[in-house]
């Protein structure tokens, strides 16, 4: 199955026998879960504990012109990442060559988690994790990377330009969040080099934890952030505003949503087959978007999986997929059916290599792609 309905309350009254039977969601409040006494007390709480709910841990990719992409810095030190997954984080931080990014862009990419990795944080993160929504549960099996990568010519370079990324390792699906966290870090961190990754790690390990259903102030850099988890009890199609109040004098930036991508933006190229990608999505159709940059694949990419909200896409998808990807193989064979999988791509060797898949969105020029879109039906 693709998707995965919304989950009802871990406790339901017992009812007489000859009573109908009402289903969990409809008994559901709409703006919190049933009151129950005291508030559950917040787990005891270690250092680099908070910063450990929001993110894994953050990398600076640098390119090296004997070793190509290589992590340059991982913070905090202690945070701990396999050979394989170093790897896959590298080749995702980048734009593929043909991209042609200059200045500053943004994206997202997926990659799995390195086999018998365990959090040592899992039931910390339970704690917080059963309230969220289906589809805003945290990633098992997976990470996200949220990237801020600057690209811009320097003579005094080798190789004429300046390439680096600033990647937020996360196990949690706020996209809106984390690249409006980056809009904030990244351009500092290029001035200020590493003391401003210190600070930064400092200031969110001193962040109340991710908790639905609260309204979090979150100080980072000199600048507040205000912004609300939304929660499993939430009615669905609405969202709770966060509101200015008179004591906020030093928020700076009010988030009206941690995850929802601009649906109008990203569909517009292809809005008039918006039902049928629908459909698609719905049921775990192998799906491919071929698009000029990074940015526009990893916004489709998320922008169909969050259509069919508030159920969750349970199949695999990747915003960004390159051709050095771990499950390349796996994922382009032609000796079998293409597996349930959106995918989404810049490099035109997909348009061949991908060519039997029986979906494919082509978005923009990307240079062997004739028309701005086509979408092939089996």
């Amino acid at each position: 199955m693709a998707f995965q309905g919304s989950e009802g309350l871990e406790e339901q009254l017992e009812e007489p026998e000859d009573t109908l039977r009402v289903s969990p969601a409809e008994e559901m409040p709409i703006d919190g879960p049933p009151a129950v006494g005291d508030p559950e007390p917040e787990p005891l709480l270690l250092p680099w504990d908070r910063f450990s709910s929001w993110l894994h841990c953050i990398c600076v990719v640098g390119f090296d012109l004997e070793l190509g992409q290589a992590v340059e810095v991982i913070y905090p030190h202690h945070s701990k990442l396999t050979e394989k997954e170093k790897t896959s984080i590298c080749y995702l931080s980048f734009p593929d060559s043909n991209s042609g990014c200059l200045g500053d862009t943004q994206f997202c990419f997926r990659f799995r988690q390195a086999a018998g990795r365990k959090s040592s944080l899992g039931c910390f993160l339970e704690h917080f994790d059963r309230d969220a929504p289906v589809s805003l549960k945290k990633d098992q099996g997976y990470y996200y990377g949220y990237v801020y990568f600057r690209q811009v010519r320097d003579k005094s370079l080798k190789r004429g330009y300046f390439q680096k990324s600033l990647v937020l390792i996360s196990k949690l699906p706020y996209v809106t969040f984390f690249h409006s966290l980056l809009k904030l870090i990244a351009p500092e961190y290029f001035e200020e080099q590493e003391p401003c990754l210190e600070a930064a790690c400092n200031d969110i390990d001193r962040w109340p934890t991710p908790c639905p259903g609260k309204i979090l102030s979150l100080p980072i850099m000199g600048v507040v952030m205000k912004l609300r988890i939304p929660t499993c009890y939430d009615k669905p199609g609405t969202s709770q505003l966060v509101q200015s109040t008179p004591s906020d004098s030093q928020v700076s930036i009010i988030l009206p949503t941690v995850h929802e991508v601009d649906l109008f933006r990203c569909f517009h190229p292809v809005f008039f087959h918006i039902q049928m990608l629908w459909e698609l999505v719905l049921l775990g159709e192998a799906l491919v978007v071929m698009a000029p940059s990074p940015a526009e694949s990893s916004d489709t990419v998320l922008a169909l999986v969050s259509c069919i909200s508030p159920l969750r896409y349970c199949s695999d998808f990747r915003p960004y997929f390159t051709i050095h990807d771990s499950e390349f193989k796996e994922y382009t064979t032609r000796t079998q059916a293409p597996p349930s999988v959106i995918l989404g791509v810049t490099n035109p060797f997909f348009a061949k290599t991908l060519q039997h898949w029986p979906h494919i969105i082509r978005i923009g020029d990307m240079k062997t792609a004739g028309a701005s879109f086509r979408l092939h039906y089996a």
